[in-house]
């Protein structure tokens, strides 16, 4: 997959042939056949290796910190979720925006989201914040995260990526009536 993924990046999902893709991953045809029918299913696996990344880095992030810090959780999940979509922005773009799109469910139920709705109904069961319904909270956070991630040219240096997760972790602290402390 690494092979088609920077094939794709490179020259796109179209102009990209199968064989190319088994050259630049040294295997034969075949092989591709016994794993992919299809480029698109290549692209398919290529956005669940993307989100998986993602949630491997949120994941890592919040399980770094004592289990009483629900504020710093939070803010680490919306932080390490944001470079997540920062680093791989290439992959996103081209898995996500350019090619044929994912399905409407990906924006309201995927992993990231589950995730951050079991931080939320957590927090929530330990008395950190007041939320009614943690799923509804979770897709409202995660879209305005990834709305504002998947701008053109955000983040771009390292001053303006540094802002801009500091805006993130108010805005989702805020969004769960907690003091931000980073004003």
């Amino acid at each position: 997959m690494t092979a088609a993924e920077r094939l794709f990046l490179e020259k796109g999902l179209e102009q990209t042939t199968i064989e190319e893709i088994t050259t630049g991953a040294g295997v034969a045809k075949g092989t591709f056949y016994l794993h992919f029918s299809s480029k698109t299913d290549v692209l398919q696996a290529l956005r669940a290796r993307f989100v998986q990344g993602v949630l491997d880095g949120i994941i890592a992030a919040v399980e770094g910190l004592r289990h009483e810090d629900w504020r710093g959780k939070l803010a680490a999940w919306s932080t390490a979720c944001a470079t997540g979509y920062l680093d791989a922005a290439g992959l996103h773009h081209l898995a996500f925006v350019a090619a044929p799109p994912a399905t409407r469910e990906g924006l309201s139920r995927n992993i990231l989201i589950d995730h951050l709705n079991e931080l939320l109904a957590d927090g929530a069961g330990e008395n950190a914040w007041s939320v009614s319904d943690p799923r509804f909270t979770a897709v409202f956070l995660f879209n305005a995260l990834h709305g504002v991630v998947n701008q053109p040219g955000i983040g771009k240096t390292p001053a303006a990526r540094a802002e801009l997760l500091r805006a993130l972790e108010r805005h989702f602290l805020r969004g769960l009536g907690l003091p931000s402390g980073i004003d």
